[in-house]
This record gives C-alpha cells, structure tokens and sequence, in this order.
C-alpha cells in the first residue's frame, strides 16, 4: 500500500509509523477539551501501518499559493517552494539554504516515484485533510489518478476524535503523532472512478481561475486575494513592540486555519516593505526580528 501526504512533517510520521519505530511525539497546536479546561494531548499506541517507509510519498507542492497554471515540476513552483521555507532561515546558514532550496526537486522525485508504483500496478492510500494545501495537493493528485486504473483508497482526518472523556480536535495531518495513524484506518474508503474524475474536474476549476492563493471556505476550496488571510495580524499587531515569532506563533495557536507559519513571515514582510509594519529592532533571523504597528 502505498501512502501518499502532502506535507513533509506528516509524511515523516507515517515513515515512523510504517517503520514499527516511536521517532517522538508531535504535539502541535492539536487542543484536547476537557472539562472546559484544556490539557495536553494524549498519544495513544493504536499499532503500526503495515508495510515500510519506502511505501510513503511527499507531494508537498504548496499548491494552495501562487500561480497553478505553471506545472508542478517548473522553476516557478521550484523557487516558490524554497522562498516559504526560506522565510526563518538564518541568513548565514548555507547547509539549510542548500537543503531548503533541493525541496522542490525531491517532491518532483517523489512524483517520479508515485508514478512508478502506479505503473505496477499498486494501491494508493492518500491522506488529506481539509487544510488548504492538503485538499489542493489532494485535487491535483486525482487529475494524475485519473489516467490510471489502480485502486484508490483516502483517509480523510476527521473534525475531532472522542477518547474517554475527552475530545481531541484535528486541522491536519501533521498534529498526528506516528503512533496514531493506525488508529484513522476505521475512516479509510475506496474512492470511485467517478469521485476522481470529479476532483480533478475541481482542480481544473480552481487552475482556470488561478488566483494568487487558495482557501477553504465553508468547506468548498475557493481562489481567494492574496491578502485573505491578513486580517489575523492586524487582530493581534499592535503599536506595542512584540517579537515576530511569538506574533506568528500566536495566530497559530488560536487560528483554526491550517497555513503555514510561512505565510504569516511573507505578508508580514509585505508590510513592512510598505510602510504599514515598523521593526523596532532588526534581527538577521526575521522571526526574532521585534515588530509593531506604524505609529502615528
């Protein structure tokens, strides 16, 4: 069975979990209700995914942002990839410049190799969820799946899970500790010939539209303005001076929007290019980089 994810954090996850081997906890932003008091969340040892970590592919190709008409493999998808991961670089760290800027081309790889296993003949398992770039990710596989006749099978994350006495509420993928996956299998379906033509149908819709990002509203996947989500840093930026990491880090620990912390460092830079967010003190790491509001 091969598995495929759209985000590199959660398919290491499901590497672990196919490997029969604990690599650590993910704990995340996942909350856990109890009582009306939050607590930390449980990991439970659900058992293990069977096959190995060579069976997990990474198609982790951002497609909620940026121009989708160019493909996958294009320089332009390339160089965007690596301009969101570069976003909390240190500038002097050339070891993760030169690892960051090889992301665009290993996900192309895995695409080579998800290619090679259908041509084999094997199943596929896709994992989304109904975070922006995991139903883009998931839209645009179908339109590759459509041109082949292997089984398809999709687990998608549920809203929340009831253990006990508590619940446990889900955004993606990526809060699932390795130790976890088995546990989603009871949520695995088959996918239709005609569900996929569907999806890719969908992708197709939000290419021609093709606009600078897309969301999930009201859980339909629509092309929004590139500004949508900006409203989540003007409602937590002030004229008081507050770290840059700790404003993002803030949005996503209260925001039940999965976009990445990366998004947040681009438009916040955006603005301070343009005059409407001060830096009080500079940093070569943008994220320690101390920011406010423009003053009057």
């Amino acid at each position: 069975m091969i598995e495929i994810l759209f985000y590199e954090s959660e398919a290491a996850s499901m590497k672990a979990a196919k490997n029969k081997i604990v690599i650590g906890a993910v704990n995340g932003p996942t909350s856990v209700f109890a009582a009306g008091k939050k607590i930390p969340p449980q990991k439970p040892f659900t058992g293990w995914i069977e096959g190995t970590s060579e069976e997990v592919i990474c198609l982790g190709f951002m497609l909620d942002i940026g121009n989708i008409k160019e493909p996958v493999d294009s320089v332009y998808r390339k160089e965007l990839i690596y301009s969101m991961y570069a976003q909390n670089q240190w500038e002097q760290d050339i070891e993760w410049d030169n690892e960051i800027n090889k992301a665009g081309e290993i996900y192309i790889r895995e695409l080579f190799r998800l290619k090679q296993f259908l041509n084999q003949g094997e199943t596929v398992r896709i994992w989304y969820s109904d975070a922006p770039y995991s139903r883009c990710g998931f839209y645009h596989l179908c339109q590759i799946l459509e041109k082949y006749e292997n089984e398809i099978r999709v687990v998608k994350i549920p809203e929340y899970v009831v253990r006990e006495k508590d619940i446990t509420v889900y955004k993606n993928w990526n809060e699932v500790a390795a130790e976890e996956f088995a546990g989603f299998l009871s949520f695995e379906k088959s996918l239709s010939k005609e569900e996929v033509r569907m999806y890719s149908s969908l992708w197709n819709d939000l290419v021609e539209d093709n606009s600078p990002l897309r969301a999930v509203v009201n859980g339909k996947v629509l092309g929004v303005p590139e500004d949508f989500y900006d409203f989540q840093i003007w409602k937590r930026l002030t004229k008081k001076p507050v770290k840059e990491a700790r404003l993002i880090g803030d949005i996503l620990g209260y925001s039940q929007i999965s976009i990445g912390d990366w998004w947040y460092a681009k438009r916040i830079e955006h603005y301070i290019q343009h005059k409407k967010i001060c830096v009080v003190e500079d940093s070569v790491n943008k994220y320690a980089r101390m920011i406010c509001l423009i003053k009057d």
